[in-house]
This record gives C-alpha cells, sequence and structure tokens, in this order.
C-alpha cells in the first residue's frame, strides 16, 4: 500500500477581529482578563456577513497553491469539511473546484464533521491515495460557526472563531518537504451525545431566521446550542484512552512522540486532558491566543504554526487528535 503525506498546509483567518476587550465592554460582568484565563483566547477571526465556507475555502486554498507553487491541475480530488456550508445543495467542494479552475475530471466531496475533521480527511485522503483513486488531494476545512450564534451568547461568542486551512496530501514522493507521512488511526463515536453540541434548524446562506433569545432560556434552535459540561466530560475521560490506543496501535511510547497537536478547543480542556494523558508540557503545542477555536481548522492551524516555529523537525513523530461535536472522536500520528 502506498503512503500518503500531509505535505503544506496554510491557512486563512478573516479580516474582522473580535477581542476580549470588545467582548468585555458587551459584556461587563466578564472581564478581559476572566475571558483569557479561563479560554486562553485574546482574538478571534469573524467572516464577514457575505464571507461564506466556500470563500474561505478559496483563499485558503490559493495561499497554498501561491506559496508552494502548486499547478492547480494536480489536483485530483477536493475533500472539504464543513458544517457551515454555502447550501444544503450543490456540494460546496463543487463550487470550490470551480472557482479554483481545478481539471473537471477532479473529484470533490463535502463532508459534515466539526472537531475530529481534520483526521477523519486525512484518513480519507490516505485511502484514496492507497487505492489509486487519487494522487494529489486538496483537503480543505472551512468553518463559519460564528454565524451561528447569538449575539447576546457570551460563552460561545468567547470561544469560536472562523478559518480556513488547505493541506495538500499525496502520494507523491519528492524528498524536499517537511511533510508528514500519514500512519495509522484510531475513531470513536458516540452519537447519544449529538443534542450536546447542536444547530437545529436551517443552513448558513438561506432558510436561517435568527429568533429572539430570552437570558437564562436555551435558544430554540436557531443558534448554536453547547453544553459545555457534557462536552468537556466525554473529552476528559475519552480522549486519554484515545491517546493510549493510538500509541498501542503504533507500538510507541509516549516519549517516543515528539509532539502533541490537539483539537484546539479552549485552554482549561487542553491543560485537563494533557494532565490526565501524562503529557509533558514541554511537548504539548498550543495555539489559540490568535484565533480561537475554529472548530476542524484548529488542527492544521496549530500543525502549521509548529512548523513555522521550528517545533517540527525531520524524523520527528506528531500525534494528532481530535474531539467534540458529535459527539466524535479521532488521532492519528504523522512521521516527518
Amino acid at each position: 500500500m502506498g503512503s500518503a503525506r500531509a505535505k503544506y498546509i496554510e491557512y486563512y483567518l478573516p479580516d474582522h477581529v473580535l477581542d476580549n476587550q470588545q467582548i468585555a465592554a458587551e459584556h461587563p460582568e466578564w472581564t478581559i482578563e476572566k475571558i483569557a484565563a479561563k479560554t486562553g483566547i485574546f482574538r478571534r477571526h469573524i467572516a464577514a456577513k457575505d464571507e461564506f465556507a466556500s470563500d474561505m475555502a478559496v483563499r485558503a486554498a490559493l495561499d497554498l497553491f501561491s506559496a508552494h507553487g502548486i499547478d492547480p491541475q494536480s489536483i485530483d480530488f477536493i475533500l472539504l469539511c464543513t458544517q457551515s456550508p454555502d447550501y444544503f445543495l450543490p456540494t460546496t467542494a463543487c463550487l470550490v473546484q470551480d472557482r479554483l479552475g481545478l481539471s473537471k475530471q477532479c473529484g470533490a466531496l463535502d463532508f459534515n464533521l466539526g472537531c475530529s475533521g481534520y483526521i477523519y480527511g486525512l484518513g480519507m485522503a490516505k485511502g484514496l491515495i492507497a487505492t489509486k483513486q487519487a494522487k494529489n488531494v486538496l483537503l480543505i476545512t472551512s468553518e463559519t460557526y460564528t454565524k451561528f450564534i447569538h449575539p447576546s451568547d457570551k460563552s460561545n461568542k468567547t470561544l469560536f472563531g472562523d478559518a480556513a486551512a488547505a493541506t495538500l496530501v499525496t502520494g507523491e514522493e519528492d524528498g524536499e518537504s517537511l511533510g508528514g507521512e500519514i500512519l495509522e488511526f484510531v475513531y470513536g463515536t458516540d452519537g447519544s451525545g449529538a443534542s450536546s453540541l447542536i444547530v437545529k434548524n436551517g443552513g448558513a446562506r438561506t432558510n436561517f431566521v435568527r429568533n429572539n433569545l430570552v437570558e437564562g432560556l436555551e435558544p430554540d434552535g436557531d443558534d448554536l446550542y453547547m453544553d459545555g459540561g457534557a462536552i468537556f466530560e466525554f473529552t476528559a475521560f475519552n480522549v486519554p484512552k484515545l491517546v493510549k490506543d493510538t500509541l498501542v496501535k503504533h507500538e510507541l511510547s509516549m516519549e517516543e512522540i515528539d509532539l502533541f497537536v490537539f483539537h484546539q478547543a479552549n485552554q482549561f480542556m487542553l491543560n485537563t486532558i494533557r494532565k490526565r494523558a501524562g503529557i509533558p508540557e514541554e511537548k504539548f503545542f498550543v495555539y489559540l491566543e490568535d484565533c480561537g477555536n475554529t472548530v476542524s481548522s484548529t488542527i492544521p492551524i496549530a500543525l502549521r504554526e509548529a512548523m513555522r516555529q521550528g517545533r517540527i523537525k525531520k524524523g520527528d513523530k506528531v500525534l494528532l487528535a481530535g474531539f467534540g461535536v458529535g459527539l466524535s472522536m479521532g488521532a492519528t500520528i504523522l512521521q516527518f
């Protein structure tokens, strides 16, 4: 079976920024210091009113092509992870294929998954390459969760930001890039917790009517609802086992992993998971301050920043883990 590598990553953040000072001004009961201490987030990027998943996906992909001299015609499959598609139909990946000017022989597929979406995307990309259905897969994560958040919902407003990330997953070897070979996967699903993080009604671009949120009452289905306690319980108890199972599957010890890059949910949750899993702090990469929780884009953004900061070098093994909405989780290891 041929190997597949996550060769290059680039990401796009919208221009508009929502910082802690603005949130504290709107909600005086939440100080700037309290928000930062609890979440680890200082700024979030918010998609413009007329900016949607496809728009951000195109921007991230164009940045990827430009930064690394990638010929768009070399892409033979697009995998687009989003829970805020432009339309119910057509598939957003088809819109992106056309706007990027990719070959009409290119496959294009949306998949609806959130915080573990990047892991699942790597798994599908590897499968396409291993079965010789594709040579170069463009894996894009693009999410506009902030369009689902009610203006009065200060809890979710402090956590989520919008972003898109584009990754070239390839079976072609050139020996030049720092790309990581995608190894084995461990997955997990508990659909009984689906209602813990949900938008019950509507779509992102059409058929979406904002309801009136009454302070102290749960949203009636038009807005993002999150049961933070249930999500925390799921991750705190399941992710350490996910890490252990991933190490066992690869016949590796904790000491043999050079860096851990998890879904960037929030600072408190990440600290709890790290301690419960027994991961040394110096091996645990966190990148939350400037973008917040961007759902499926948190892992590729953090990976790109770890590379930029020189935290990943040739020969390193990096364990990736995603977890959250679904409830869903997945992990893999990249061998650089």
